[in-house]
């Protein structure tokens, strides 16, 4: 059984192709002309709400209708997620995603050292993209596990391991030291001066095996994010842009994107919560000068492989 407002969409579309008159379309799709005409009767409350789920959908338009939810729910909007659902359906909103999915070539048999509270595993590792004349760029990315918040990210044309240990320096000062670094083996995180400054600070680095991105797995889902949300939706003009744009996405994943995995509050939230919890106080996010500092490294540096 056809609905009446499916039949009235199927009448719009046939006017729409050529019919001459939307009585004879009425009449070959069985709809009487007075439905066809009949205005909406959304009361207002209704109207402001899918206003409002159309406007953050269009807004963040990787979001799917969960976290949409959980933005309007914040806002203070009592909500069912299936009436977001719906709405977005209706509008055409709905998120597809595909994934190639890959075959491990092996398990790995490693104890894996997992983060229990704050500060206890950090990530790193980095993500390439290009500006728009082709010109290649790299991104280091510096998360920690537990809360999931991005302590960091430096743009730059080419990343040393001098470079690494100063934004690494900057983001110790801001949130706290770290026990553990989790990377992959590239050259930048297995380079005798990052092996070396980690010692002196007391921080022991986890390398996961090599081919074994999965061990990672913290990183390489917040890099999805920040591709699918940002990079593949933006068009640097120049590498300013870029360090600019992405600090930017940075803060707003922190602050205000709710996260699935930690019953949709932000990282910020999540961490504030926890430290609260062992009745620790929150350090003071970096600021500006920091930031400009970290990305904006230019200083020569003899390292040593």
């Amino acid at each position: 059984m056809v609905s009446p407002s499916n039949r009235r969409r199927a009448v719009r579309y046939c006017v729409e192709e050529g019919v001459s008159q939307a009585a004879t379309a009425c009449r070959a799709l069985n709809l009487a002309r007075s439905t066809y005409y009949r205005g909406g009767n959304l009361s207002l409350e209704n109207r402001t709400i899918r206003q409002e789920i159309m406007t953050l959908s269009e807004q963040h338009p990787r979001y799917g209708y969960r976290r949409v939810t959980a933005l309007l729910r914040r806002a203070g909007h009592g909500i069912n997620a299936k009436r977001v659902q719906r709405v977005r359906r209706q509008q055409g909103l709905q998120v597809s995603k595909k994934q190639r999915r890959l075959r491990r070539i092996g398990l790995s048999t490693a104890e894996r050292q997992r983060a229990t509270h704050p500060n206890q595993v950090w990530s790193w590792d980095f993500v390439e993209d290009q500006t728009e004349n082709g010109s290649r760029f790299r991104i280091l990315t510096l998360i920690d596990e537990h809360t999931r918040r991005c302590l960091a990210t430096h743009v730059a044309w080419s990343i040393r391991a001098v470079d690494v240990i100063t934004v690494v320096e900057t983001a110790m000062a801001s949130y706290g030291m770290p026990q553990h670094l989790r990377s992959d083996n590239g050259p930048e995180f297995i380079a005798y001066a990052i092996r070396d400054w980690l010692q002196e600070k007391q921080v022991k680095a986890i390398y996961i095996k090599p081919g074994s991105p999965w061990e990672n797995g913290h990183i390489e889902s917040f890099h999805d994010k920040l591709r699918d949300e940002l990079l593949n939706r933006e068009v640097f003009g120049r590498l300013l842009e870029a360090r600019v744009v992405i600090e930017q996405w940075r803060c707003e994943y922190n602050q205000n994107r709710p996260h699935s995995s930690l019953g949709y509050q932000t990282p910020e939230e999540f961490a504030a919560r926890c430290l609260a919890s062992v009745g620790a106080s929150p350090l003071p996010a970096p600021d500006s000068t920091q930031i400009s500092r970290a990305n904006n490294i230019n200083q020569p540096a003899e390292l040593y492989f």
